[in-house]
């Protein structure tokens, strides 16, 4: 399993990185992104804790673990300035908290959030078929999710990626140990979002794409 949109105690998780990595590494994950959310007031504080995860390759054997960050209920117009501040900072990736149906996410999120050329734009709800053309234009990868909530709208976002031909990917947004899953688990929310076994190996795929783009 690879997984590119988790949270620690760092935000709002209950995990250290290090238990995380290490759970993920026993539910079988190869690939673990740990992407906690940040504004302008906790950017630099976030940055200066898990980006000394950029120093080791494997914390621990056998899992990779990649340190991004999820800017969260960002007004719109700030997305770009802290897309690039979150660069500037190290983060290997950029996640945005796209526009759920689960929350009052700010209207234009997810366009600023791909007009930014963000890494992944998570949970993006009742995403329009115009900003996941402009998805795949800027190759923002679309979040379907395992998370509660969040994943009401999964399948309106798998049939709007699959009918442009936007790049998908499926993460957990994990915040306890329980949110953890397996490929089995994945596969089964996928095909529950419309999609098929070989649109996950597609998505698992996107996301090592990324990770080998971003670390070398």
């Amino acid at each position: 399993m690879i997984d590119l949109h988790t949270h620690t105690l760092l935000s709002d998780g209950e995990l250290l990185p290090l238990e995380l990595a290490r759970r993920a590494k026993v539910q079988g994950y190869t690939i673990l992104g740990i992407s906690d959310h940040v504004d302008i007031t906790t950017i630099e504080f976030v940055a200066a804790a898990i980006l000394k995860l950029n120093k080791y390759a494997e914390l621990h054997e056998g899992i990779k673990v990649v340190a991004g960050a999820e800017l969260t209920h960002c007004p719109a117009k700030q997305i770009g300035d802290l897309t690039a501040v979150a660069r500037k900072l190290g983060f290997s990736y950029v996640v945005v908290h796209g526009e759920t149906i689960a929350e009052p996410v700010e209207e234009g999120t997810n366009a600023a959030a791909i007009a930014a050329g963000v890494d992944i734009l998570a949970h993006p709800g009742l995403i329009t078929e115009k900003e996941v053309e402009e998805a795949k234009r800027r190759g923002v990868l679309l979040e379907i999710t395992a998370r509660k909530g969040h994943s009401l709208t999964n399948g309106h976002v798998a049939k709007l990626a699959r009918s442009v031909g936007a790049k998908l990917v499926i993460n957990t947004d994990s915040h306890s140990p329980s949110d953890l899953i397996t490929d089995e688990q994945a596969l089964r929310i996928v095909t529950g979002a419309g999609l098929g076994s070989d649109d996950f190996v597609t998505m698992q795929h996107n996301a090592e794409a990324l990770i080998r783009k971003i670390t070398g």
